[in-house]
């Protein structure tokens, strides 16, 4: 029979998959010696068993029973006695870290009877009651099903009438009366009287925390996330310490370095006299850390020297929950602390300087996504004007949005195009939804460990708490500041997530120090240093070869500033628009062959003169051109503007002019009900003569003047949309005739390699063939899905993808990380025939998945040469490319 329950002392921190990241590090401090209130564990097994049946799994209950019984022993008082009752916490804690997504109950074990025992036992009659008021709150919010909303209404009623700031200005007759109250929102809610029996409570409790797994919140928070669905939750049930027992007890949470910069110290909010939801929920400010010194030197000695501990133990950023009851200090929880992208890489290139971490394991915990958000331009506070109010900088960056009040607006408003700021007293774990939508998240209340800080340092979202300047009316959705001025619902405001201030309006930016060090090279201290640092050993370790797509000679420079290794993708049809376009109309509305020819002979010069541009800006590296692709027809004006210009101008009883009556003609003639799928690609190389050979002599004679300059250029020449290794044949030997009359009108070698785009399934399947013809391959992954998958993306993403990510069809948009399942199956076939009929087949990619970090992993697992991406996610590129090298290889710590 499967085992479900464990004692802390039981486990460590390597069975998070068994015990849950909370669990196995209870564990692990356990373990350590460190003062932990004792404890058991029931296994993620027994959440998946409850999800999969809806019933306990065998054998359960019974194994509870006994832990609990030995928790009894130990405690010297059975749970919820009524003279002395032991009571416990019971507490969510999956494999990865989910903050507030699922349940939590407190004080599990009190009753109308044992509340009379806690009173007398502690000494303290308003504890015992505020105690009890909790329980019933959460038991009937998490547990019953009642509305959250008409408890905390029922206590903002209480402290109104009493002229109370707070719940600590509540006395133990208001807090008795308070519980009353609650437990009649309970009968009325219900149906049902909030049980008695302490052992009923906690079966109930345990239950609860595991259906929360799948609740709405949770499920939204690990589809942001990418946490898989079916790991289930582990639940820790642990003896209840206080830290509402009067002014010599209290909670916080704490961090061994500063979870928004990584600067070393110790960091956190500590609030006396409360217990640890008190401190994360936001609904009392905090005092920092630094407080706890001068109320209770021996606890904070006691807690640096446990935090000491841990990030050594740890090797990294912990997050630590802790409880002062009566001045004695408890440790609560530890958990590798999240971080903002900027303490990402501070904090990995310090571990690596002091000898705690490689520089292998330091690369592996930062990331790409981290690394792009670094990237983003900051506020320029030289010309910001006054702030309407300040904060505490809990997340950092720069965002401008409108005010709303609300998550329902927040997301309504996002989903229309709106940027929003979402704007709370405090936000708790429903407004996630609201966080997700939002640029910026900012309160009124709470610290750097309020939900709505950890939170969104976790999503990368701007954050701001405690703006105490701000007075939020969400009922008249407003807020004021202390100088009278009031903000509207819609009104721009600008968040700074680094400094914690707040502008009017929309404040102007400029880049950031390491987008200014990317470009420049120049490094400096701080994050920048770090990054530099990261990139280098990526750059050490990496397989992969990072390339860009660059269609001119300005975007060329810039990719290999930002470390490309060539151009993987030039697509010439942006050179063919703007001014040039109607060089392109006069091709397609030629005649006869002489017409053509004189179109195409104008267009060649512009075309040699942009690739000269392009192989000087990366004299030495690949260039790899790709052949015109799209349909023709995108070259002509709109069919509905040109027949209103026509019609127009017939009712003024004018005659068209002939050149819009042969544009509607033509742009009649080419249409097509799915241009995507048509007409594009090879197949205009091969019906359009004279199209193909232009191009080629175009970047044929760009080789010839950069050689004949002293320079090295490597061009390679790439057909698009091929499907059958016929159409390659057929437009390669088109291309290396005029290669072969180029050089011989020159007399300079022209070895320009000949390869394809595969970005058809049926190019994939039959890649063994199409190698035979191909001296590279290119996967064109935006096509390859759409054919793949049979969407439309121009229409798809915004009709039905956001049902599909709801319903879990997908977890992301295959159009942003590559399916692995199927379009990735098509890539890892087309490796293995090409490179089967010809071993030193050249293989990348050069879709929009190529600057995706998971999607970089993929392609280094399938055995591709190089990724290409824009010139903006270059180093995204690069670091996960040293990322995934390590990771193959087992290297690094991957926790």
């Amino acid at each position: 029979m499967a085992r479900y329950v464990y004692d802390f002392a039981e486990g460590g921190r390597d069975m998070a998959d068994l015990l849950g990241g909370k669990g196995a590090n209870l564990a692990e401090m356990t373990r350590l010696g460190l003062p932990v209130p004792p404890g058991f564990t029931v296994t993620t097994e027994a959440c998946r068993a409850f999800l999969a049946t809806g019933a306990e799994p065998e054998g359960m209950a019974q194994e509870v029973a006994r832990h609990l019984s030995a928790l009894e022993d130990s405690a010297g008082r059975p749970l919820g006695a009524p003279d002395d009752p032991l009571l416990l916490s019971v507490r969510s804690g999956a494999r990865f870290s989910m903050p507030g997504m699922m349940e939590t109950v407190l004080d599990v074990g009190l009753t109308d009877d044992s509340v009379l025992g806690l009173a007398k036992a502690s000494g303290s009659e308003r504890f015992a009651w505020d105690s009890y008021r909790r329980l019933v709150q959460m038991f009937g919010s998490t547990v019953m099903g009642v509305d959250a909303s008409r408890f905390e209404e029922a206590m903002t009623r209480l402290k109104e009438a009493r002229g109370a700031p707070d719940d600590l200005h509540l006395d133990a007759s208001d807090l008795a009366g308070l519980t009353d109250t609650y437990k009649d929102l309970v009968l009325d809610g219900t149906g049902e009287e909030f049980p008695q029996s302490p052992a009923e409570q906690l079966r109930r409790a345990v239950l609860a925390v595991f259906r929360s797994w799948n609740g709405a919140r949770a499920r939204l928070y690990r589809r942001r996330e990418g946490i898989p669905d079916d790991l289930g939750t582990a639940v820790t049930v642990q003896r209840m310490v206080f830290g509402n027992l009067g002014a010599d007890s209290g909670s916080g949470v704490a961090f061994t370095r500063d979870p928004a910069t990584g600067r070393p110290g110790l960091y956190g909010d500590y609030l006396a006299d409360a217990q640890g939801e008190d401190v994360v929920s936001g609904i009392r400010n905090t005092v920092p850390l630094a407080e706890l010194e001068r109320l209770d030197p021996p606890s904070y000695r006691q807690l640096r020297d446990h935090m000491l501990t841990l990030e050594r133990h740890y090797r990294d950023l912990c997050d630590i929950e802790f409880t002062i009851e009566r001045g004695r200090l408890w440790m609560l929880q530890t958990r590798v602390g999240k971080r903002t992208a900027e303490a990402a890489f501070a904090i990995a290139a310090e571990l690596a300087e002091e000898g705690l971490i490689t520089p292998d394991e330091a690369l592996i915990r930062v990331g790409g996504q981290g690394l792009a958000r670094l990237m983003f331009p900051r506020f320029d506070t030289s010309v910001t004007g006054a702030a309407l109010a300040h904060g505490i900088p809990a997340s950092p960056g720069a965002a401008v949005g409108a005010a709303v009040f609300d998550s329902a607006e927040a997301v309504r408003r996002a989903a229309a195009g709106e940027r929003v700021v979402l704007v709370r007293q405090e936000t708790t774990p429903d407004d996630l939804p609201g966080m997700v939508a939002a640029q910026a998240v900012l309160t009124s209340r709470g610290g750097k460990t309020s939900h709505a800080a950890v939170v969104a340092r976790g999503m990368g979202r701007v954050c701001v708490c405690g703006a105490e300047e701000l007075t939020v009316d969400t009922e008249n959705r407003c807020f004021a500041t202390r100088d009278g001025t009031v903000v509207q619902e819609g009104t721009v405001i600008s968040v700074d997530g680094s400094t914690g201030a707040v502008y009017p309006g929309a404040a102007p930016l400029v880049p950031s120090a390491v987008m200014r060090y990317l470009e420049t090279g120049e490094q400096s201290a701080g994050v920048v240093a770090a990054v530099a640092r990261a990139l280098e050993q990526a750059d050490a370790v990496r397989r992969l070869e990072v390339r860009a797509n660059a269609d001119t000679p300005a975007d060329a420079a810039r990719a290999r500033r930002f470390g490309a290794q060539g151009v993987g993708l030039c697509r010439t049809e942006h050179m063919f628009l703007g001014e040039r376009r109607h060089l392109v109309e006069e091709m397609i509305l030629a005649r006869t062959d002489g017409e053509r020819d004189r179109a195409l002979a104008a267009l060649l010069p512009l075309q040699r003169e942009d690739f000269t541009g392009i192989l000087a800006a990366m004299d030495g590296l690949p260039v790899t051109v790709r052949l015109l692709d799209p349909p023709l027809h995108e070259f002509l004006p709109d069919h509905t503007e040109l027949a209103v210009r026509v019609a127009a101008t017939e009712a003024r009883g004018e005659l068209p002019s002939l050149r819009d009556t042969e544009l509607l003609e033509a742009v009649g003639r080419m249409h097509e009900e799915n241009p995507m799928l048509g007409l594009r690609g090879v197949r205009l190389g091969l019906v359009v003569p004279g199209l193909v050979a232009m191009q080629v002599r175009a970047i044929a004679e760009a080789v010839v003047a950069r050689v004949r300059a002293g320079g090295s250029p490597r061009a390679e020449i790439m057909v698009p949309l091929v499907g059958a290794v016929e159409e390659l044949r057929i437009e390669r030997a088109e291309v290396e005739r005029v290669l072969a009359e180029v050089s011989a009108e020159t007399g300079v070698p022209l070895p320009c390699p000949v390869g394809t785009m595969i970005e058809l399934p049926r190019a994939a399947l039959t890649a063994g063939r199409i190698a035979q013809e191909a001296e590279f391959f290119s996967f064109g992954t935006n096509d390859l899905t759409q054919t793949t998958w049979g969407f439309s993306r121009d229409d798809v993403e915004a009709e039905f993808f956001s049902a599909y990510l709801d319903k879990g069809v997908f977890a992301t948009s295959p159009f942003e990380t590559i399916d692995r399942d199927g379009v990735g199956r098509l890539v890892r076939i087309a490796v293995d025939e090409g490179r089967a009929a010809r071993p030193d087949l050249k293989i990348g990619v050069c879709g929009e998945h190529g600057g995706d970090p998971d999607s970089v992993h993929f392609f280094h697992s399938a055995g591709l040469d190089y990724v290409s991406c824009s010139p903006f996610r270059v180093p995204v590129a690069r670091l996960e490319a040293g990322r995934a090298a390590l990771e193959r290889t087992g290297g690094g710590d991957r926790r």
